[in-house]
């Protein structure tokens, strides 16, 4: 299989699709792999490594597309990409689609087929190829959110984790998956007060379990996060639901009661987000303030950090580009039931239930 590697393209997205290893390891197996020229720069690779690594370096987009068999990417495709997906041409990349119905259409319109990482999942339930990003999401939630408590970013002016004699800051977190537990992790560890909500009690007896104790635990519900929100200095929003919309628990009017100088990060954005007054923001433009309170709501957070990020993701996402290049996608769903989940458009017809219940 010809597969292709393009840069993203998205605002300030540092990541790239593959790293040499992996090159070599799909070049053994007989495969071409095709690189648009700079694609690894953001990440520290030069087009030499990859192409010691046996890659052909393209320097057109538009070329790339036109050879390639398998698209592969970490963002979902931008605009001025639409026009140069083929037909029956394959996309492995997050899409999140349930947020953007503008992107929804516009793939189905070019009749390939969309595999997402985000939807990939294991018979255990874990989500593979959702668990690297949201381990460094989740981590630099908290970073980013004690930066804009700073007064000088439009913060209340607090630092995290306190001094002696001084109260630390509150930090509430939505959701205690992957990104909730690693954003807990860290706020604590900068000695913060940290409270960590979700429905599932057996997951919060394990992070009690895990978990320092200066983070506690509690079951959510609408009046518990009223009650937390107002309460808090950071809030993190980590709610995921597999190809669907993050469900709006944080309504308008818990907003207008928090406090001035909050922050909110919103790391469902991706999902549409789980705070109502959240909209997407870029990293040339993170920030806005709502009701006195600081919003943060970036669509791509790990792609701030590209040299960790991309060698976590692609450590994982390496594994079914093989199987994907090996037997084809229709082989590769039959025989994969993970790579089955993460089918979500297959020539003009959405597949993933989760997103065909969004649109209806």
């Amino acid at each position: 299989m010809i597969i292709g590697v393009p840069k993203e393209i998205k605002d300030n997205e540092y990541r790239v699709g593959i790293v040499p290893g992996g090159v070599e390891e799909l070049t053994a197996a007989g495969h071409r792999v095709l690189i648009e020229s700079q694609a690894g720069r953001g990440s520290g690779i030069s087009d030499k490594e990859f192409k010691d690594s046996g890659a052909e370096i393209l320097p057109q987009r538009e070329e790339l597309f036109r050879e390639s068999e398998m698209i592969l990417k970490v963002k979902e495709p931008q605009p001025s990409e639409f026009k140069l997906i083929r037909k029956k041409q394959i996309l492995f990349c997050y899409f999140h689609f349930a947020a953007s119905k503008e992107l929804t259409r516009a793939i189905l319109k070019t009749n390939s087929v969309a595999i997402a990482y985000e939807t990939i999942r294991l018979n255990s339930g874990e989500h593979p190829l959702l668990t690297p990003m949201s381990e460094v999401a989740g981590k630099m939630a908290i970073q980013e959110g004690a930066k804009y408590l700073e007064r000088s970013m439009g913060g209340k002016g607090i630092l995290l984790g306190g001094v002696a004699g001084v109260r630390p800051a509150k930090v509430v977190i939505l959701g205690g998956g992957v990104v909730g537990s690693n954003a807990a992790k860290t706020a604590a560890g900068l000695g913060a007060r940290v409270t960590v909500l979700d429905v599932n009690p057996s997951r919060l007896r394990h992070l009690e379990d895990i978990l320092p104790k200066n983070v506690i635990t509690l079951v959510s519900n609408r009046r518990v996060i009223r009650e937390e929100v107002a309460d808090c200095d950071l809030l993190v929003g980590a709610i995921y639901m597999e190809g669907a919309k993050a469900s709006r628990l944080v309504t308008e009017e818990m907003v207008k009661r928090m406090k001035p100088g909050s922050v909110i990060v919103d790391v469902a954005i991706d999902q549409g987000g789980c705070v109502e007054t959240a909209k997407p923001t870029t990293h040339s433009d993170p920030v806005y303030t709502k009701h006195g309170v600081v919003h943060y709501c970036v669509t791509n957070i790990p792609g701030a950090v590209g040299m960790t990020s991309t060698y976590a993701l692609t450590n994982s996402t390496l594994p079914f580009v093989l199987e994907i290049a090996r037997h084809g996608y229709k082989e590769a769903v039959r025989k994969n039931t993970a790579i089955q989940y993460g089918l979500n458009i297959d020539q003009g017809k959405i597949i993933h239930p989760a997103v065909k219940a969004t649109f209806k």
